[in-house]
């Protein structure tokens, strides 16, 4: 004779493995969540850095010598073949090559020189990176010889190429609303 469980003894089996396996999938959630949460926070962020602020920092400088060489076509190398630019003296959104290289041969007459006032950079991942701040350039005008200084507010979102550069995907630049 064969002998059946009891059904209780069933439901119990059901109910452990049920609640084991619901255990096990709410820790793997539960995990999960974590892990994502710290992706987000600093603390992941800072241990897959591969890129230091000064580094990031450091991309700024690139791009005010290439203003100071005159030539828009060095400016625009800087920039990846998608980006897009919110200039700082223009209304037209700037979203290839050929509009950002126009941009900057109007923008270079007045043979800008720029610095950085405040910096805040945050590193997105090992490819990505935003400097955001304020700046102020040092504007000449071309007919008068007039100087004038331009405060902003900017972001540069890069991205780092397969070779290694790092490359303007985002640039907005404003006014300061105050002056």
């Amino acid at each position: 004779m064969t002998r059946r469980p009891a059904a209780t003894s069933i439901r119990k089996r059901v109910a452990v493995v049920t609640g084991v396996a619901v255990l096990a999938a709410g820790t793997f959630a539960a995990g999960a969540g974590v892990a994502g949460a710290d992706s987000r926070d600093g603390h992941a962020k800072k241990s897959a850095k591969t890129v230091t602020r000064t580094q990031v920092l450091g991309l700024f400088d690139t791009w005010n010598a290439a203003l100071l060489t005159g030539d828009p076509e060095n400016v625009a190398d800087l920039y990846a073949k998608d980006a897009v630019l919110l200039p700082t003296v223009s209304d037209n959104v700037r979203t290839d090559r050929a509009e950002i290289v126009d941009y900057f041969e109007h923008f270079l007459r007045n043979k800008p020189h720029g610095k950085k006032i405040e910096s805040v950079v945050n590193v997105l991942d090992r490819d990505t990176v935003i400097d955001t701040g304020v700046y102020e350039f040092a504007l000449t005008d071309p007919k008068s010889g007039e100087k004038s200084d331009v405060k902003a507010r900017y972001t540069y979102a890069y991205e780092k190429q397969p070779n290694g550069t790092w490359l303007i995907v985002n640039h907005h630049s404003s006014k300061m609303p105050e002056g």
